[in-house]
């Protein structure tokens, strides 16, 4: 990757696929979702720690920290044929399109408690599809 004076989040994917690749980092090519837990929850622990010091350039650091977590991951997902970063962005996004019909929809609210029982119930619905669709690939599985 050759260097550059601000870099994308395409650029930092590109960074993650180099490290895990075949002339990559032998730490990085070893991890596992299992092995990358305990630097997850160090990671959250030190974004917790920067915003109840209100220390926002460590935040920004952090932050990256926790978005390395999440790229290697989606990298590793994607190299066993499960998911990769693009399929985590969208499935994020139409969560926060779809629990949030107020913003993006038509939605009205006369309360905050109305709205978060709309949000809830939205939630519980998605819980019942993911079981759904966890069936589905189990029995085509078989």
């Amino acid at each position: 990757m050759q260097e550059k004076e601000r870099y994308s989040i395409e650029d930092f994917i590109q960074v993650v696929e180099e490290l895990r690749g075949e002339n990559g980092c032998p730490w990085d090519k070893k991890q596992t979702h299992e092995s990358l837990i305990p630097c997850l929850v160090e990671e959250s622990g030190e974004v917790v720690e920067a915003i109840e010091k209100k220390d926002m350039l460590n935040l920004e650091e952090e932050l990256g920290d926790v978005l390395l977590q999440v790229v290697m991951h989606a990298r590793i997902a994607e190299e066993h044929g499960d998911f990769d970063f693009s399929d985590v962005v969208d499935g994020v996004c139409k969560k926060m399109i779809r629990r949030h019909p107020h913003v993006f929809g038509d939605a009205t609210f006369e309360s905050r408690e109305e709205q978060l029982s709309s949000w809830r119930k939205i939630k519980e619905l998605e819980k019942i599809e993911k079981k759904r669709k966890a069936r589905e690939l189990a029995e085509n599985k078989e």
